[in-house]
C-alpha cells in the first residue's frame, strides 16, 4: 500500500465520521464546524488527485463562502440553537439500510465497469488547462447550466442568511 492510499483512506474515515457529525450534532454551530472538517477532507482528496485548481475552489467557494455563510446565519439569529430532541426517529434504522443497499450497489456497479482502467490506459483523460475548464463551464454544450444553477443557488443563500438575520425588533418594513 502506498502512501497516497493511506493518506486517502485517513481523510476517507474522517470525512465520514465528520459528515455523520454533521448530522447528529446536537448544536447548529458545531454541525457547522463539522461540516467545515467534511469539506476540508474533501480539499485533500482533490489535492491527492492533482487537481489543485478544484482544491483552491472547494476551500474558497465550500468552506470559505458556504459554511462561513452557515455559521454566520446561526450567530445572526440569536435564538438557542440547540435541538432538545432525539437526533435519531424510528426511521433512523430503515434510512441507515437503505444508504448501506444504495452504496453497496453502486460500489458493484462501479467495480464491473470498467471504463475507468480504459481512460487511463487511452490517455483520453481532459487537458489540465486552467482556459479549457474555463470554456467548458460558459459552453452552451458544456457545463454552463450547472454553472448558472450553483449562482443561483449561492445567490439563494445569501438572501436567505440576510432575511434570517435581519433585525425584526424595530418594526421596519412589517406590515
Amino acid at each position: 500500500m502506498t502512501l497516497e492510499q493511506i493518506i486517502f483512506l485517513i481523510i476517507a474515515v474522517v470525512i465520514l465520521l465528520a459528515s455523520l457529525f454533521v448530522v447528529t450534532a446536537p448544536k447548529m454551530i458545531h454541525a457547522a464546524l463539522w461540516l467545515i472538517l467534511a469539506l476540508a477532507g474533501v480539499a485533500v482528496i482533490f489535492v491527492l488527485l492533482q487537481a489543485p485548481f478544484f482544491a483552491v475552489v472547494q476551500v474558497i467557494v465550500y468552506i470559505g463562502a458556504i459554511a462561513v455563510l452557515f455559521i454566520f446565519a446561526v450567530m445572526l439569529t440569536r435564538k438557542a440553537m440547540q435541538d432538545t430532541g432525539s437526533q435519531l426517529n424510528r426511521y433512523s434504522i430503515l434510512a441507515a439500510v437503505i444508504c448501506i443497499m444504495i452504496f453497496g450497489a453502486l460500489t458493484g456497479m462501479l467495480l464491473s465497469w470498467g471504463g475507468s482502467a480504459t481512460l487511463l490506459e487511452s490517455g483520453a483523460l481532459p487537458a489540465d488547462s486552467i482556459a479549457d475548464l474555463g470554456v467548458a463551464l460558459t459552453d452552451p454544450n458544456g457545463f454552463l447550466l450547472p454553472f448558472e444553477v450553483a449562482s443561483i443557488l449561492l445567490l439563494a443563500a445569501l438572501i436567505g442568511a440576510i432575511y434570517i438575520g435581519r433585525d425584526r425588533s424595530s418594526g421596519e418594513g412589517e406590515q
